[in-house]
């Protein structure tokens, strides 16, 4: 087995190394916070990165953003990796960023993949994620029976960067969605429709989604959706807004028309500067219900 050592064991985190555990990867984590879970699951802690990265074949960050990866990888695990290991960053950072790390990994001799990922903290638990892959197919093809074990779906997406590519544009779609979602529901009710009724519907009909019948907006539809939990375990207001601005930018960069996306950034951001930014992104549904009459 392959020895790993992963680099940020928050909420996405903290489950994928536990299914590498399980299958029996010999995993060595690190993070700024303790992580009592993670060692009674098997893991061993680092006392430092230096140290993560001198035992390991393979690196595996997970961290909230590109300044966080690039600043973690050009200062305390690239100047310490050797020929043959691999670092795959499976954080969500952008193209720019992900086209950076995988030059600075050149510079350093060693391969790296940018492999954001999909399915929420329940995929990360269930090890049911959707893989994004960008960076040579040779490297993806050795790394893949490692991340098989953290998802079930693994989509080779082309060169360096490709990954991002994806991912933002996923998550962009998802964030408009989300939003068209919560406007539906809460223009349903103010017509006197009962939600239970619309969510049938919509349910079955035209307006069917992963945002409706996996993450529905609307408190106790889904059982199992962060809504049923306060807003809590999901996918946090202020990373989909990160998302959101990545998307914008990259848009910006390409020339790309992205009226929806724009305005559903807006949404997220004003969401964000009302205090909901720790909340599940549905808490959108919420923040527009305050502002029907």
């Amino acid at each position: 087995m392959q020895r790993i050592g992963f680099i940020g064991l928050g909420a996405m985190g903290l489950p994928m190394a536990v299914n590498l555990l399980a299958k029996g990867h010999p995993v060595i984590g690190f993070d700024t916070v303790a992580k009592p879970a993670f060692e009674r699951a098997g893991g061993r802690v680092a006392s430092a990165i230096s140290e993560l990265v001198a035992e390991a074949d393979i690196i595996i960050t997970m961290l909230p953003n590109g300044a966080a990866v690039l600043d973690v990888a050009a200062d305390q695990v690239l100047p310490h990796m050797r020929p043959g290991q691999v670092i795959i960053d499976c954080s969500t950072i952008g193209v720019p960023s992900a086209r950076k790390l995988h030059a600075l990994a050149a510079e350093h001799g060693v391969a790296a993949l940018d492999a954001p990922v999909t399915g929420g903290v329940g995929g990360a638990q269930a090890a049911t994620l959707t893989f994004m892959i960008g960076g040579e197919e040779a490297v993806f093809t050795a790394m893949r029976d490692v991340l098989a074990v953290m998802g079930s779906k693994l989509v080779y997406a082309g060169s360096a960067g490709n990954g991002q590519a994806v991912k933002i544009c996923n998550n962009m779609a998802a964030g408009i969605i989300k939003i068209a979602i919560s406007e539906a529901f809460v223009l349903a009710r103010q017509l006197g429709v009962d939600e239970r009724v619309f969510f049938e519907v919509a349910a079955s009909g035209s307006a069917q989604s992963f945002a409706l019948t996996r993450t529905c907006p609307v408190p106790g539809l889904v059982e199992n959706s962060p809504s049923s939990r306060d807003y809590t375990n999901g996918f946090a207001t202020s990373l989909m807004l990160k998302d959101m601005v990545l998307a914008q930018e990259a848009a910006m960069a390409s020339g790309a028309a992205t009226v929806l996306g724009g305005a559903a950034t807006h949404l997220y951001q004003l969401c964000a500067n009302a205090g909901l930014g720790d909340r599940d992104n549905g808490i959108v549904y919420q923040f527009l219900s305050a502002k029907s009459a």
